[in-house]
């Protein structure tokens, strides 16, 4: 197992929406709620048009799903902007187990959630607090004068 990389949020980032999951059942209203809360502050272009939407939307599933079996609950995922790209921040309270990249089994299931938030993200990491652990993923937003991914 190799383990993810430690790097706090960037001190400029600001909240934009916050929500508590406590059962994987909630999570279908969580990535509703997400598109919406993208489209609204233009973070992406359409859900149509914008592959990053579907990235965007496994990501915090995946993300979300492994705080909620493997992590304490509740979980929180917060979305928030930063000047050049907004990010996912999943949140649980096990703060004994380090998150690791496991090495995966071609034959097996399960274990690609951080592998594959690292394919869909621009960057990955994790960090802790007094009472949580959160593993972020980092996305390019659309404004104008910038790139899209």
């Amino acid at each position: 197992m190799t383990q993810l990389r430690s790097a706090p949020l960037s001190p400029s980032a600001s909240e934009v929406r916050q929500w508590v999951l406590d059962h994987v059942w909630r999570m279908q209203r969580l990535r509703d709620e997400l598109l919406l809360e993208l489209l609204r502050h233009r973070l992406i272009t359409s859900e149509r048009f914008d592959d990053r939407a579907d990235r965007v939307l496994l990501v915090v599933t995946e993300l979300a799903s492994n705080a909620l079996l493997h992590g304490l609950p509740p979980s929180i995922v917060r979305l928030l902007v930063d000047d050049d790209c907004f990010v996912l921040d999943i949140a649980d309270h096990d703060l004994e187990t380090i998150p690791q990249l496991r090495d995966i089994d071609p034959l097996g299931s399960g274990g690609r959630g951080l592998y594959l938030a690292r394919q869909m993200a621009l960057d990955v990491g994790w960090y802790a607090t007094a009472t949580a652990k959160h593993i972020w993923a980092s996305f390019p937003h659309t404004s104008p004068g910038r790139n899209a991914m």
